[in-house]
C-alpha cells in the first residue's frame, strides 16, 4: 500500500453550466453548533437530518448549498459519525483506482470500483475522492445520470466545507470532519501541498508547495474530528488521492 499511496492522481472538480448548486446560494456561514444542531434534529425543519440524507442517497432530487451544509456539519450528530474507524473499502477503492488505466477500463474493475465505493459511503458518506471516483466510474459505464449525480455530491460537499471560511487565516479556517478531507479540498483547486502542521489544538496548516496568487497555504478547523476520538487511537495523518488522467466534466 505504501507503493500505491506514492502514486500522484488528480482530483477534479466538475464544471456544470446547470447545477443545484447557485452562486447567489453560497455565502459564508461559519459552522454554529446550536444551530446544526437545533435544525438537522426536529422533524418540522427542512433540515431536518434523516430526509437530508435520505434526498442525498437516492438522488431524485437535487440539493441546494443549504442542504449540503446542514448534511455535512449535521453529520457530526450522527452515530454513524467515527471518524477514526479504518475504512477498508475505501483503501480497496483506492489500490483498484491505481491499476487502471483512465481512458481504458475494464468492466470489471468499474464495477468493483462502484461496488468498493457504495461500501465506503457507509462510514464517510462524504469523502471527496470517493465521490469523484463513483461519478469517474459511472460517466465510464455510460451512465450519465448517476455520473452527474456523483459529481453534483461531489460539488456540493467540497462547496459546504468552502462555506465555512476563507481558509486563509486561522481564525477564518475551513472547517472539516475528517483529515483527508482537507487535503482533497486543497486538491480540488489544483494545488499541490506538503503535509499538514499543527498550529493550534483546533488548526492545521496545509502549506503549498510553492506560493500561487499570493497564497502560502490553507488553515481547517479539524476540533470535531477530536470529539470522539477513542483513548487508544493513533492519529494517523492520510495524504489525499487525486485521479490521474480525469478532465473536468461540462454538464448541457
Amino acid at each position: 500500500m505504501k507503493q500505491i499511496k506514492r502514486l500522484i492522481l488528480t482530483l477534479v472538480v466538475a464544471v456544470m453550466s446547470t447545477t443545484s448548486i447557485s452562486a447567489q446560494e453560497v455565502e459564508k456561514m461559519v459552522p454554529n453548533e446550536d444551530d446544526i444542531l437545533a435544525k438537522t434534529l426536529s422533524t418540522a425543519s427542512p433540515y431536518y437530518y434523516t430526509n437530508l440524507m435520505l434526498k442525498y442517497r437516492l438522488g431524485n432530487e437535487a440539493l441546494t448549498a443549504t442542504e449540503y451544509y446542514y448534511l455535512y456539519y449535521g453529520f457530526l450528530y450522527q452515530e454513524d459519525y467515527r471518524p477514526f474507524t479504518e475504512n477498508r473499502a475505501l483503501d480497496e477503492m483506492l489500490g483498484i483506482m491505481a491499476g487502471i488505466n483512465p481512458e481504458q477500463p475494464t468492466v470489471g474493475q468499474l464495477e468493483a470500483l462502484i461496488e468498493r465505493g457504495l461500501e465506503a459511503m457507509e462510514l464517510d458518506p462524504f469523502n471527496p475522492k470517493m465521490l469523484n471516483m463513483l461519478a469517474y466510474a459511472y460517466g465510464a459505464l455510460d451512465d450519465p445520470y448517476r455520473e452527474k449525480l456523483y459529481f453534483n455530491h461531489l460539488n456540493g460537499i467540497l462547496g459546504a466545507i468552502e462555506m465555512s471560511g476563507t481558509g486563509l487565516k486561522e481564525d477564518d479556517a475551513w472547517h472539516i470532519l475528517m483529515f483527508s478531507h482537507a487535503y482533497d479540498m486543497v486538491a480540488s483547486k489544483g494545488y499541490t501541498y506538503n503535509e499538514a502542521r499543527i498550529i493550534s489544538r483546533t488548526t492545521e496548516f496545509v502549506p503549498l508547495m510553492r506560493k500561487q496568487n499570493g497564497i502560502k497555504g490553507f488553515y481547517f478547523d479539524y476540533s470535531r474530528v477530536y470529539r470522539n476520538k477513542p483513548d487508544d487511537v493513533t492519529i494517523k495523518r492520510d495524504r489525499t488521492w487525486q485521479i490521474n488522467g480525469l478532465q473536468p466534466q461540462e454538464y448541457k
